[in-house]
């Protein structure tokens, strides 16, 4: 089951076609969730779309998030997954210098960026919420697309981590 929180500022598009997630999907008013509908799902979506804004240290949708590289990276949406068996925490983050071509942020200096953003919005945000998660999945993307869709013209990147005590603890997939 997911929980979804998501918003989006209005340099934001949203993908033409999202993709099923796994068990299927539905459309609910704040975004994609699997399985039946239950007041759980309700109840954690509300809360989680509520705190969301203060995951980004009292910036609002949209403001830059500052990282090690210097990239532009803003904070789309957070996903509070229980499909993979356990509860896994996804943070997904805009950063369209990822992209392919001239000047464009490679992996490995967006691997640190990853780091950061694990260390000093994941862990607090959870921290704060007194969530505690199984993995933290930090993905960067270089425009809008949906959990789980492929696009060639987008480039993604992903770092999973385990989470302990104050820190991220890197997990190779």
């Amino acid at each position: 089951m997911i929980y979804v929180t998501s918003f989006q500022n209005a340099r934001a598009r949203v993908s033409a076609a999202p993709a099923a997630l796994t068990g299927g999907a539905h459309r609910f008013r704040w975004g994609w969730g699997c399985g039946p509908w239950n007041v759980g799902r309700l109840i954690a979506s509300c809360v989680t779309m509520g705190l969301v804004a203060s995951a980004v240290q009292a910036q609002h949708p949209g403001d830059l998030i500052n990282v090690p590289s210097g990239q532009p990276v803003t904070l789309t949406e957070v996903l509070l997954d229980t499909d993979p068996g356990a509860l896994w925490a996804r943070f997904r983050f805009l950063a369209p210098r990822i992209r392919e071509g001239a000047g464009a942020v490679t992996y490995d200096v967006a691997a640190i960026d990853m780091d950061h953003l694990c260390h000093t919005l994941a862990l607090p945000w959870l921290a704060e919420r007194s969530v505690t998660a199984e993995r933290i999945v930090i993905s960067l993307s270089s425009d809008q697309i949906a959990l789980g869709a492929s696009d060639a013209a987008v480039t993604q990147f992903f770092e999973f981590y385990r989470p302990d005590g104050a820190d991220c603890v890197w997990e190779e997939y």
